[in-house]
């Protein structure tokens, strides 16, 4: 297919689509006539790209662990460098909340600081 009809199918544009190709995320085929052709797959590995994206990883690191993917509506984790990245980012996001929580304490022990006539 065309990367018209798979950023349709997919539901991405077709500038995202040449960004993933640059970061080695997407590997297209070239016509004689130097179009990109996408194969069938190609649709679910634009969802596992943009799930990999949603949780926070890089476009590196999504590289490297693409190959470790299996199955379609939920990612299967085949090897033990992918569980560990994702642990890894898992623990990033936890700190990240922990930090936001504090924030979010110290801005609500401002606010019931403020005198009443400010609310």
């Amino acid at each position: 297919m065309r990367i018209g009809e798979l950023a349709r199918r997919a539901g991405v544009s077709e500038r995202l689509l040449r960004y993933y190709e640059e970061q080695s995320l997407l590997h297209p085929s070239r016509l004689p006539s130097g179009y990109r052709s996408y194969a069938e797959s190609d649709v679910l590995a634009v969802g596992r790209i943009r799930t990999l994206l949603g949780v926070g990883l890089s476009t590196a690191t999504i590289a490297e662990l693409l190959p470790c993917l299996t199955g379609s509506e939920h990612l299967i984790p085949t090897c033990a460098v992918l569980l560990e990245k994702l642990q890894e980012e898992r623990a990033r996001i936890t700190d990240t909340i922990a930090a936001l929580e504090g924030s979010r304490s110290l801005l609500d022990n401002v606010l019931a600081a403020a005198p009443a006539e400010l609310s």
